[in-house]
């Protein structure tokens, strides 16, 4: 692959396909798009292939000069490689979700679907500061228009929510990016990695980005746009939102906020696991009282947001994987549980959880794989979830117990408010002859779910093969920030005292 500028023809492939699909027929929109994000999804394939693990730090550089020091600079590592892979994975099933679903403007939906993912993997292969900047930001317009164009009843409102809350913070890190770019003499990403920010100036830099990536998480407060935003999508919308772009906002977290400004990170760890602790137990309880299917399940992510930022802000090797492994895990388990609830939306026309009942008599097929996605929501080990979260918390309990103790409600929470979902949709008696009358999975609807359940039982089984290719990320991360590590205070067992090692021996 030497020489070959595979970033650049990923990003061009969608590019090429959204402008052409304006031009064309629905249903010739619909097939472009999908052989479009198949080619990327081939690509995918083939940068994971090719990717060395335990190679060099970034890699399929691209670097262009632009003007100034700005240039078109694309490269990823371990990390980006990950959320890119998420990211080409689910967009044909995306494409393919809303196949039969949307029927007004259908060459402009796919269009506006192959944007954001050239933005998607914009953002996560970018290497200069203000190209990461577009990317990032421009995310917001595509979405925008998804909502407010083919959402639900209440979408306009959805819509302008999701963009005037995300907008807002990320004003303040643009205002953050200019001073670092003039401190530091370069928009370059690896330098600016590199690149020891003065401590009294961290502290303000913290908060410039913080605001615009807690609000993309969503973390607590600033949570409220992600359930109107879910309600008024449509299916593949929510699925793209919950699986992708709420990953944004923890990918800033890891490759910004951590890496750059370690001081300040390690001063404000007590505001993000509070803030955490609080997401994870009052959105569970929160979701436990929902009616609604869709809303159900975005205050269910906003708790496992949670879980991810308690494990990037550990400062240790078992939160920052778990905390990664949390973002795959649930951008499947998240995507597939939305593309349960529009599967059943489609054939009833409604999401209110007591009008379902007694789905596994006439709908077996649904009713397994929405019983093996509940599962790994919970977290049930052998899925995708379960790995994530038990490094996320074993890497907070070697920081604090208290907020492990806490944090870890969530996942008993958890397990009430999605099984309770699943006995009364699935279990009970058929309540009307319209629920009666579903019929099963068809082959469409199959061929969406089948790969994301491969997915999440692969995750679970076989965690390795997604934990080695950053590995060696992790441990420069480590290495960088090891200066600010915050002290713990789980303690040692009392009674097992160890002696001193003497003269270079080991301790006996």
């Amino acid at each position: 692959m030497s020489g070959f500028p595979i970033l650049s023809v990923m990003l061009a492939v969608p590019a090429f396909a959204a402008v052409a699909c304006l031009f064309l027929s629905a249903a010739n929109a619909r097939w472009l798009a999908l052989a479009a994000t198949l080619v990327d999804l081939a690509l995918g394939a083939v940068l994971w292939s090719q990717f060395q693990i335990g190679g060099p730090q970034w890699q399929f550089v691209e670097n262009v000069p632009l003007f100034g020091s700005f240039g078109w600079s694309l490269g990823i590592d371990g990390f980006a490689l990950l959320l890119i892979e998420l990211s080409v994975f689910l967009m044909p099933i995306c494409i393919g979700a809303s196949w039969t679903s949307i029927e007004k403007r259908v060459p402009e939906y796919m269009a506006a679907f192959l944007l954001t993912e050239l933005l998607m993997i914009g953002t996560f292969a970018a290497q200069d500061l203000f190209l990461f900047y577009i990317f990032f930001e421009g995310g917001l317009i595509p979405m925008f228009l998804i909502i407010g164009i083919w959402g639900g009843a209440n979408r306009i409102y959805a819509s302008y929510k999701f963009f005037l809350y995300t907008l807002l913070g990320s004003v303040l890190m643009l205002v953050a990016m200019l001073w670092m770019v003039n401190q530091a003499g370069t928009t370059y990403i690896p330098t600016l990695l590199n690149h020891d920010f003065p401590v009294h100036a961290q502290t303000w830099l913290w908060l410039a980005f913080f605001a615009s990536f807690a609000v993309k998480m969503p973390m607590w407060p600033v949570h409220t746009w992600l359930p109107d935003a879910h309600v008024q999508a449509p299916t593949a919308g929510s699925v793209i939102l919950a699986g992708v772009l709420l990953k944004l906002g923890g990918y800033g977290f890891l490759r910004f906020s951590v890496p750059m400004f370690p001081e300040a990170s390690s001063y404000f760890v007590w505001l993000v696991f509070g803030l955490s602790a609080v997401a994870v137990i009052y959105t569970s309880l929160v979701a436990l009282v929902q009616s609604d299917m869709k809303k159900l399940i975005a205050y269910s992510s906003v708790a496992h947001m949670a879980i991810v930022t308690i494990g990037l802000f550990c400062f240790n090797r078992q939160g920052i994987e778990g905390g990664m492994m949390v973002m795959l895990g649930h951008g499947l388990v998240s995507g597939a549980l939305f593309l349960c609830v529009g599967v059943i939306y489609d054939r009833l026309h409604t999401r209110e959880i007591d009008r379902y009942g007694g789905l596994a008599i006439n709908m077996p097929r649904y009713a397994m794989l929405f019983m093996l996605f509940t599962m790994a929501s919970v977290g049930l080990p052998g899925t995708s979830n379960f790995v994530g979260e038990f490094l996320s918390l074993a890497g907070t309990y070697k920081v604090s117990t208290t907020i492990t103790l806490l944090c870890t409600t969530g996942i008993i929470l958890g397990a009430a408010y999605m099984l309770y979902l699943y006995r009364r949709v699935v279990f009970g008696v058929i309540k009307s002859d319209d629920v009666a009358a579903m019929p099963d999975l068809n082959a469409r609807e199959l061929w969406l779910l089948v790969p994301i359940a491969a997915a999440v039982l692969w995750m679970g089984v076989y965690p390795e093969s997604f934990l080695a290719p950053m590995r060696s990320d992790v441990q420069i991360l480590l290495d960088r920030i090891d200066r600010a590590k915050p002290a713990g205070d789980a303690l040692p067992t009392p009674g097992k005292a160890v002696a001193a090692p003497a003269h270079g021996g080991e301790a006996k």
